[in-house]
């Protein structure tokens, strides 16, 4: 199992980033998926400008705490664990994802993937909180 996990505080409302992350109507603010598809209230399929089609489940949803999901595509599998924390004016977000590789060849490379996703992520959150606080 390969674990990825990323850091990081914004200078915004717990409230306003749990929705901007957690809402499955609106997730056209990530500039790495070509398209976002909402089934129902705890599923979605992210698909990449790449073409590659993820499917979401999402697990638990502790509001404003903890959002947890399981996810797989054709090359992955596993989790994804989102905790949120308001301290001294800022939301800070620890997200750890915990990944089987389906396909052995890309194992050495899951792990580069998962940090540039997950820094993309990150600059494309404060991007889209910078804008809906103007």
């Amino acid at each position: 199992m390969i674990k990825s996990n990323r850091k990081a505080s914004f200078p915004y409302p717990i409230d306003q980033v749990w929705k901007l992350v957690t809402d499955l109507s609106n997730q056209t603010w990530r500039s790495d998926l070509d398209r976002f598809e909402k089934v129902d209230e705890s599923h979605f399929i992210e698909y990449t400008k790449e073409g590659i089609q993820t499917d979401f489940k999402v697990t638990k949803a502790d509001l404003y705490k903890v959002w947890k999901l399981e996810f797989k595509n054709k090359n992955i599998q596993g989790t994804w664990i989102g905790t949120f924390q308001y301290q001294d004016g800022q939301t800070i977000l620890d997200f750890t994802e915990n990944v089987t590789v389906k396909n052995t060849l890309l194992k050495p490379f899951v792990w580069f993937y998962l940090r540039k996703q997950q820094k993309q992520y990150f600059r494309d959150l404060e991007k889209a909180l910078c804008y809906l606080s103007v």
